[in-house]
């Protein structure tokens, strides 16, 4: 009998924010179901290790990296120009994200604008240049990250939640648009993740080893984004089970 995520045997997965954290973790999980990755970063030699890490462990997947800058527009349709060009994308995962640690005074309009750039309009052109592809197949998934910072708010946080609750509004708007035709938009809220982003969320109070870790987060998501028939988890908030 064919386990769940066989189902995910071939498919062809973009992720950004690849080179770390969550990212490099939903890498190395979609690679052990058998899918081809295109791994996107801004800086495209960090993606080298992660290659060669699920080279190692993986070593009948294909894998390339793709550079971009998601602050950049221009950058963004030049990556979705070049992969439409190249290979039709069946799974995409907007992981990429900026947390800035500000108040509402000391926040300098150039901060805003990368945090929104980054956290909200890239994943928009992404979504809006490669869901065409998925529609014409009729199958696809729309994998958001949003964070808990979608549901709530909290102290020098303002901008990241207000791109997180923009990105959730975002998904489950296209969850509705799009799942007609097969294509499955997914928000993904998880609290603290043991990663970079995580040292900064410490530094405001909370305990590290209480974060959960990228691997655990990254094999629910790549589980949830298996599931084929009639049931579908739109919306899935991922809590950590004791908050220090």
């Amino acid at each position: 009998m064919m386990s769940r995520t066989e189902a995910l045997n071939n498919k062809i997965v973009l992720i950004t924010g690849a080179s770390r954290g969550l990212g490099k973790a939903i890498a190395l999980e979609y690679a052990l179901c058998g899918c081809e990755l295109h791994l996107v970063a801004r800086n495209g030699r960090a993606l080298a290790p992660v290659i060669e890490e699920i080279s190692s462990k993986c070593s009948d997947v294909s894998v390339y990296s793709w550079q971009c800058d998601l602050s950049d527009k221009e950058d963004i349709l030049r990556l979705t120009s070049a992969l439409s060009a190249r290979t039709s994308v069946d799974i995409l995962v907007n992981c990429a994200g900026v947390f800035p640690v500000n108040t509402l005074l000391d926040t300098a309009l150039e901060e805003y604008e990368r945090c929104w750039n980054v956290n909200v309009t890239a994943p928009f052109l992404l979504m809006r240049e490669l869901a065409g592809g998925m529609v014409g197949r009729g199958w696809g998934r729309i994998i958001n990250i949003a964070s808990s910072s979608a549901y709530g708010g909290s102290p020098k946080t303002s901008v990241y939640c207000a791109t997180k609750h923009a990105l959730l509004g975002f998904s489950r708007s296209l969850y509705k648009e799009l799942k007609e035709y097969g294509v499955r938009v997914q928000c993904i809220s998880p609290g603290s993740i043991q990663t970079e982003m995580g040292r900064d969320v410490e530094k405001m109070g909370q305990d590290f080893d209480t974060f959960m870790t990228p691997t655990e987060v990254a094999e629910y998501i790549v589980y949830n984004s298996s599931f084929d028939g009639n049931l579908v988890a739109e919306e899935v908030r991922l809590n950590r089970m004791f908050i220090q």
